[in-house]
């Protein structure tokens, strides 16, 4: 059988592919740095053929020879530069197109099955530092480094001394970058995380806005901000002077050297050992033969930053590995089994649950109910198949859950969370889950079967109306009632359902009862988490759940039955509250 469509249209790309997909674009920079090194030495030699033959000859016909070349070789170099840093930013860009969308499925895959520090944007905030990293000037250093030998070299065709000076300066400069490496390796990771955790704090400042001003918070929570951003900003700062220190070091130092070279050449001059044209030449052939040296000092810290960057990526991509699309099962219409299953939260290998099994058939409604911290939200997601099954499994059909791909799985399963959460866009975009094959006839239908079409109708705007960053611009209630329809959308055979009533008025309780009965009603599957009995309604089977363990499963009316009957054992056999009397004594009621 053939696959889903967005499993045959997602690629999975991992960073060594992408740069291999890149190679023959970094040979082209490779090609255009070696031809700008090589025009670098135009002003070298225009410079020594001018001190050399113009001036003894007094001919000014080769002056204006002689610059007419320089200035069509300058033409060449500044082209060939241009090239290179387009290059370099085409490179950037390519990487960008192909590994973003790997990245955002790991960025979102993550919270599922790793344990994340921070605010979980890390793995986006590295690789736009890979990428601007690519596309600024640190490449272009790299790039120039290996041709310092050939400079050398040159400088020793003009003279051994200035040879050997350019040597000299060459290893105290390589010296320089290894202490500027080391130096700012680590402050630079300490860095970056504490400016994870920084963000992480202000971005759940800003969903708890309305705590933290209605109780008087913000005194302290500045305070702990400040600590936050403190620790940020002195790493910060440590690894900027760091490299900025060893920045100014390496760039006095050249032009230290720029003038040694000048002063030896004088010496070569008066001895007779050298032309006068050797002393301009060999100061600027030194300078340029150091200079990718010193630019890459200057661009160390992105070129650390970056490295780390790209470690941490392919750390998280491998943990995160995406497998081939498994072969496409045919719709589930029948059954959902759950054998055996212990689940607990992603990377924490702790169990909330163990040892839960149960079948559910279609056209029935399931209803966890239990008391707080039971485990009933976690089977929710359990059953999902978002959080892992450590042990047991979930099956459709009696197909485990990892046996679909995960797009295909998710248009047979329908969930409404405890927390709601939708997106910026309309409300149509976020009932239809943002398919862009959506029809007007599947979005109506959906807000129809969750019986949201009027409530949505009154809205400004109706199925157009934007919702803002989070459904800001609906109540608790119309958010919950839109997450309904979004979870009945495209009518599809498990729907989930964690406290779905937590924010309706008896009209919501009303309209959620008869969407249940209309899932039954069309053949699928309903599992319910309540705590109010009035989500219960429609639900004909129950599961009780206390301590991470399954107590009861069976018909609604049975297992409620027994819940009443041990609730009344267990308050008879509590001791009956005193009474104090009026001489003191304590009797029971």
């Amino acid at each position: 059988m053939p696959k889903s469509r967005a499993a045959s249209n997602r690629k999975s790309i991992e960073p060594a592919d992408a740069l291999r997909d890149c190679r023959a674009a970094f040979i082209g920079v490779g090609i255009a740095s070696a031809l700008v090194n090589v025009l670098y030495l135009t002003g070298s030699f225009f410079m020594l053929e001018v001190y050399d033959r113009v001036l003894p000859s007094r001919s000014i016909p080769s002056l204006v020879a002689l610059s007419f070349l320089a200035l069509l070789l300058y033409g060449f170099q500044g082209a060939f530069e241009l090239i290179r840093g387009r290059m370099l930013v085409r490179i950037a860009g390519a990487l960008d197109e192909t590994m973003s969308g790997r990245i955002y499925r790991a960025l979102v895959k993550a919270p599922l099955k790793l344990r994340i520090q921070g605010d979980g944007l890390q793995a986006l905030r590295d690789f736009d530092q890979v990428r601007s990293f690519l596309s600024g000037a640190g490449p272009a250093a790299l790039f120039d480094l290996p041709w310092l030998p050939f400079y050398i070299a040159i400088c020793f065709l003009f003279h051994p001394v200035i040879g050997y000076i350019a040597i000299g300066g060459g290893l105290i400069l390589t010296l320089l970058t290894y202490l500027t490496n080391s130096g700012t390796q680590a402050p630079a990771k300490k860095a970056a995380e504490a400016g994870g955790m920084r963000n992480a704090f202000a971005q759940a400042s800003q969903r708890n806005a309305e705590v933290v001003q209605a109780m008087g918070m913000a005194g302290r929570m500045t305070d702990l901000w400040e600590r936050r951003n403190e620790e940020f900003r002195l790493e910060n700062r440590r690894t900027s002077d760091i490299g900025n220190g060893y920045g100014a070091v390496s760039k006095v130092f050249r032009m230290a050297l720029q003038s040694g070279v000048l002063a030896a050449g004088a010496v070569l001059v008066i001895k007779g050992q050298a032309s006068p044209g050797i002393i301009i030449a060999g100061s600027i052939l030194t300078a340029r033969a150091l200079a990718p040296v010193e630019l890459a000092i200057g661009n160390w810290r992105g070129l650390v930053s970056a490295r780390q960057s790209w470690q941490r990526l392919k750390e998280l991509l491998k943990a995160l590995p995406e497998a081939e699309a498994p072969l496409a099962l045919p719709a589930p219409r029948d059954r959902l089994s759950v054998e055996g299953l212990a689940s607990g939260p992603p990377a924490a290998q702790r169990l909330i649950f163990t040892d839960i099994s149960f079948t559910v058939h279609a056209g029935s409604a399931l209803g966890i109910i239990g008391p707080s911290a039971s485990g009933k939200s976690s089977l929710a997601r359990a059953i999902l198949g978002v959080w892992p099954a450590y042990r047991g499994s979930v099956r459709l059909d009696g197909a485990a859950l990892d046996q679909w791909d995960s797009d295909a799985l998710g248009k047979h399963i329908g969930y409404l969370p405890q927390d709601v959460e939708l997106f910026a866009g309309t409300v149509a975009q976020n009932i239809c889950r943002f398919a862009e094959d959506a029809t007007p006839e599947a979005i109506v239908a959906a807000a129809t079967a969750a019986r949201v079409n009027d409530l949505i109708l009154r809205l400004p705007n109706g199925y157009e109306t934007e919702i803002g960053e989070g459904g800001t611009a609906l109540s608790a209630g119309q958010r919950q009632r839109i997450a309904l329809a979004r979870a009945l959308y495209g009518d599809p055979f498990l729907v989930v359902l964690d406290e779905p009533n937590s924010n309706l008025d008896a009209e919501g309780e009303q309209a959620l009862s008869e969407a249940i009965m209309s899932v039954r009603a069309r053949g699928g599957i309903v599992v319910v988490v309540a705590h109010r009995p009035s989500a219960l309604a429609s639900a004909d089977l129950v599961l009780m759940m206390q301590d991470g363990r399954m107590q009861a499963f069976g018909p609604k009316d049975e297992v409620l039955g027994k819940v009443l009957r041990r609730e009344r054992a267990q308050q008879a056999e509590r001791p009956a509250p005193l009474k104090i009397v009026g001489d003191g004594q304590e009797v029971a009621k």
